[in-house]
């Protein structure tokens, strides 16, 4: 498979690179290696060293620059041989280095060239650059399914009434299309319902009316980034007087049939409980892990290695979101291409 690679992807959250030890993770079926210089700065790099090829996320990090576990050299930030134990360094010893930038949390690189990584199309997930962490959850999950396929379960919430029916279901988002928008390197997905049954989780996090005027408001970022802003009042009450959850759900590709899924999430109300926190983020995890992931897992078994559009897949109106999605990546990647 092709993958859009003139993007900032998510390559972890920022606490998941500290100290002496790199953390290693394959993005577009690349294998990358990322720690912190000196000065605490991330820097990436391709996880192989060129001497015999050892992976150098099992070397250790000193003095900012990381050094191959297997013979000893050391590589900074440009990727550049800055010590050879064994004799003089020569050009050769070097490895590719990509850009990264730490932002909202999490650290974004850019796959393609370099000279075309733009810091202003890094996502502006803004909302979680000051939520106090009493506010703030984030996850991973590793998913063994393409990632498009979790962009789709996302722009899709019909699903919701069916395989989240004690949480997230209802009927709602079936009863109600989706108004969709698109505005080029974004697109936008927007649900309101009103005068609705409430979701039972609403029950769960404390509403208490008969009925419920909701909104799920999605906008998706090339090329997957997905934040989800969603709240409810009683029916006939005015929106500004609800609570609303902010839920970034992010896919980067690790290969064309595995992706790291990234999840955060923040709220506008009771941002000094811890509790309430810690129980909206086991209750969400809960829900992608034990019912999400499992069942996206299966439809890439189902597809049997084959691509999505060849399978001639039957679309339903609920679709218009992910459809739209996807053929405007499919474009993205042939423009790349040819310009390539």
């Amino acid at each position: 498979m092709t993958f859009l690679r003139n993007c900032w992807y998510l390559a972890g959250w920022s606490n998941e690179i500290s100290g002496d030890q790199p953390l290693a993770r394959r993005i577009l079926d690349e294998a990358v290696v990322m720690f912190r210089d000196e000065s605490g700065v991330v820097v990436a790099l391709h996880d192989r060293c060129p001497h015999r090829f050892a992976p150098l996320s099992f070397g250790r990090v000193e003095g900012g620059v990381l050094h191959c576990g297997y013979h000893g050299l050391a590589f900074d930030a440009a990727g550049q041989c800055v010590e050879n134990p064994h004799g003089p360094i020569v050009k050769s010893l070097c490895v590719r280095s990509y850009p990264v930038r730490e932002a909202y949390r999490g650290i974004w690189i850019w796959m393609g060239d370099p000279a075309l990584a733009d810091d202003a199309l890094i996502p502006q997930l803004h909302f979680f650059a000051d939520v106090p962490d009493t506010a703030f959850s984030c996850g991973y999950i590793k998913g063994d399914a393409n990632y498009l396929l979790f962009v789709d379960n996302i722009l899709d919430l019909t699903h919701t009434d069916y395989l989240h029916p004690d949480t997230l279901g209802g009927g709602s988002y079936t009863r109600n299309r989706a108004k969709v928008t698109d505005h080029g390197r974004t697109v936008s997905l927007h649900w309101h319902c009103w005068n609705e049954v409430p979701q039972p989780v609403m029950r769960i996090n404390g509403f208490t009316a008969d009925r419920a005027d909701s909104w799920t408001e999605i906008e998706w970022t090339v090329p997957s980034i997905m934040m989800l802003r969603n709240g409810a009042v009683p029916a006939g009450t005015p929106r500004e007087d609800g609570k609303s959850f902010l839920v970034a759900h992010i896919m980067t590709p690790e290969t064309s049939d595995t992706t790291h899924y990234f999840f955060a999430a923040t709220r506008d109300f009771d941002r000094d409980d811890a509790d309430l926190n810690a129980r909206i983020a086991a209750n969400r995890a809960a829900i992608f892990t034990k019912e999400d992931k499992p069942m996206i897992e299966a439809q890439q078994k189902r597809m049997e290695g084959k691509d999505f559009w060849a399978l001639d897949p039957v679309l339903l109106r609920s679709d218009e979101g992910a459809v739209r999605i996807r053929r405007k990546v499919d474009e993205m990647i042939l423009e790349e291409n040819a310009g390539r």
